[in-house]
């Protein structure tokens, strides 16, 4: 809380330690804009925006953790950059490749009089099928989230009007907040966690493999359950 305050009051060394101690949630949000025309560390420099002004807008009569009120912050910043600096960056080489398929595909489709396979353009080109489909599709047309989709009763019904909202930032943020909160606990409480929740195995197997009775893992997972409800 301490360093909050001073980071708040304009502490530049407070404000530089809480960004130390939460580069990793920044690059754990960025990794997820990867594959967008962005180097790591550009988006990290972009997310770290996000981070600072949660620094300066966080308070702890939210109740919650700074890293679970960052979150959404961060994704917002790195979203507003990704729409502000236009359309999805393609490498050259990508480039390279769309065209050279694009080329091949035409002169088959003289000589055939059709559409060539994929196998068949595997064949031409020497490009893997999933390498020719990856740069076809990176260097496809971008539709704008604001271009019209059909007219309703004369009003303009935008491409941005019919997506739905998936809650993913939500999602990320809870993600994340269980992340924390596993990393939390202790290496066999994690195991067990780990073996009931993601493995789906049952009290008395986890019983079993940590040589407890079963009686023993269902009062640890709950101590467990009670411990992360605590953390969050």
């Amino acid at each position: 809380m301490k360093l909050f305050e001073l980071a708040n009051r304009g502490d530049k060394s407070a404000k530089e330690k809480i960004v130390s101690e939460n580069t990793g949630l920044v690059y754990s949000v960025a990794r997820r804009f990867m594959g967008r025309g962005y180097e790591l560390e550009d988006l990290f420099q972009i997310g770290c925006i996000g981070l600072l002004k949660a620094i300066q807008r966080f308070d702890f009569s939210f109740e919650v953790k700074f890293s679970t009120y960052a979150v959404p912050m961060i994704l917002g910043e790195l979203k507003r950059f990704l729409r502000d600096d236009g359309m999805i960056k393609v490498s050259r080489s990508l480039k390279e490749t769309a065209i050279k398929v694009y080329a091949v595909r035409e002169q088959l489709e003289k000589k055939t009089g059709r559409e060539p396979t994929m196998e068949e353009l595997e064949k031409a080109t020497g490009i893997s099928k999933e390498d020719m489909a990856y740069a076809l599709e990176s260097t496809a047309g971008v539709e704008s989230l604001y271009k019209t989709v059909y007219q309703d009763d004369n009003n303009p019904v935008m491409l941005v009007d019919k997506l739905v909202t998936d809650g993913y930032e939500d999602k990320m943020t809870d993600h994340l907040a269980l992340m924390e909160a596993l990393g939390s606990l202790e290496m066999r409480e994690q195991e067990l966690i780990r073996l009931r929740y993601y493995q789906d195995k049952t009290q008395s197997e986890v019983a079993e493999k940590f040589g407890t009775s079963q009686v023993q893992i269902s009062r640890m997972e709950k101590k467990i359950i009670e411990k992360m409800k605590k953390f969050f």
